[in-house]
């Protein structure tokens, strides 16, 4: 089949490109920034993109695409609270206007179970979205699923956290709210079970794991599934916006996505039409059978994709356009030093730092920047790295954001996503040279105004530590 997928450098959007791929479909992927898509190195290959901003309209040239199944999963939740809904609804107008003018057979969207009277922010605004994308004039298969659990889904590395890092916990009175996590894997093969079904035509479904659980059961039993003893008392005093402060500082979550989903865990999100399961003969996962499976991917070190995928700044549309970094107007520390022996060694520490592995020397110091960058509303160290070797464009890697990635020429560029007054990038790559391989080190930072100079000149004495010192480290 010609399949459309948006939101392909996504959470969902990675893993179904992947499985279409496999499956032998024709795939184009419709995103923001072409060389972002591009760049990232795919096993299978054989899809295409073409660039196009949702929140505007597509372009008149890609009305004449050829299209069977396109798939809509594009949501605004971890970029903002109050704007996240006008922006998802003028997406799905925008791309309803344009599947209507092509010769598309199906929409497959994914939603999120909406069954309460009342809903929150989010799950109204899923719901808004399959009303728009009726106006599009093609059949419509609308999939609502609750909590995704999966190595990297947002759901999944908060109850992560919370249970790795917390022997006890006090909890607000929604982890009493039900509802029906579903494994990953289960969300994939409904997804790519509906395409071109005729069963499955101008459809919603409710999908959802094999049980229905509360988020405090949930909790408890990811404990049991590490063999790990964890307490929790419920209290009544603690309200939502504590409740966001406390997910936002203590696990990895964004301040946009702690809001969000603290809002939406008060509503309960049951499944009531699960007709499609047998429709599609599948068997839904355990909830402890999708944390197992979940964790032996995190083990193995083989996420396919995880929810910091989600660029994190105001324009993500901008941010590969220019991979140069500025020369002027700008202040820098740039050091080099010679490589005494292999430089692939080099090369490959390099390409695993930070995550787990830290920043090879003074981490304590990143680490308490990174506690300030979350005191101040920014995203903090926490988010780590997805894969502990492997690198590519779009990537998040604790507070920065991957720009180039590029092993053969030994160079990484990395873009602060830290709380900062103004912009800051941080290169490493090796260079050889007449007597040998060197390690170039350079931290360039654009000042916004005075506040900017003086925010450098002030960390220079710690700057001035912390860089030689990981230079050093790196070429060891």
């Amino acid at each position: 089949m010609k399949v459309l997928l948006t939101g392909s450098t996504g959470y969902i959007g990675k893993r179904l490109l992947q499985q279409l791929l496999e499956q032998g479909h024709e795939v184009t992927c419709l995103v923001r920034n072409l060389e972002r898509l591009m760049a990232i190195e795919h096993p299978l290959g054989g899809f295409t993109g073409m660039e196009a901003d949702l929140l505007n309209p597509v372009p008149e040239s890609f009305h004449s695409m050829d299209i069977d199944v396109a798939f809509f999963l594009i949501h605004s939740m971890s970029t903002s609270i109050g704007k996240f809904m006008s922006e998802e609804a003028l997406s799905a107008q925008n791309f309803a206007d344009f599947v209507s003018k092509t010769n598309c057979r199906q929409i497959i969207y994914l939603s999120g179970i909406s069954n309460s009277e009342k809903l929150s922010r989010h799950l109204q605004s899923r719901k808004n979205v399959e009303e728009i994308l009726v106006s599009s004039g093609k059949h419509l298969t609308v999939l609502r699923a609750g909590i995704i659990v999966g190595s990297g889904s947002a759901s999944f590395e908060i109850i992560r956290d919370l249970m790795e890092k917390m022997p006890v916990i006090i909890a607000p009175t929604w982890v009493k709210t039900l509802c029906q996590p579903i494994a990953v894997g289960n969300v994939i093969k409904y997804l790519t079970g509906c395409m071109l079904h005729p069963a499955t035509f101008d459809q919603t479904f409710d999908i959802g794991g094999a049980e229905i659980l509360s988020y405090k059961q949930m909790l408890l039993q990811y404990a049991e599934v590490r063999g790990l003893k964890r307490h929790l008392w419920v209290v009544p005093f603690i309200s939502p916006r504590i409740s966001s402060y406390w997910l936002y500082f203590v696990t990895s979550t964004s301040y946009y996505l702690a809001v969000n989903l603290v809002n939406s865990m008060k509503v309960e999100v049951v499944c009531k039409d699960t007709r499609l399961k047998d429709i599609l003969h599948i068997t839904p996962f355990t909830y402890k059978e999708a944390c197992n499976r979940a964790l032996e991917r995190i083990n193995l070190d083989t996420v396919q994709s995880s929810w910091t995928d989600a660029v994190s700044i105001k324009n993500p549309g901008q941010l590969f356009q220019n991979l140069e970094v500025p020369v002027y107007g700008v202040l820098r520390d740039r050091r080099s030093i010679r490589i005494e022996g292999d430089y692939q060694r080099v090369l490959n520490k390099e390409f695993s730092i930070g995550g787990d592995t830290g920043w090879y020397y003074a981490t304590w110091i990143w680490q308490i920047r990174g506690m300030i960058d979350k005191m101040v509303g920014g995203v903090g160290l926490r988010r780590g790295r997805r894969n502990a070797s492997e690198l590519n464009p779009g990537d998040s890697l604790d507070f920065w954001r991957v720009l180039i990635a590029d092993k053969e020429k030994m160079r990484l560029l990395l873009f602060a996503e830290m709380k900062v007054p103004g912009e800051a990038w941080l290169e490493l790559k090796i260079q050889k040279k007449e007597d040998g391989y060197y390690l170039i080190q350079t931290a360039t930072f654009m000042p916004k105004g005075l506040s900017g100079r003086l925010y450098w000149f002030l960390l220079l004495p710690i700057h001035l530590l912390m860089f030689k010192g990981m230079l050093r480290e790196i070429a060891r």
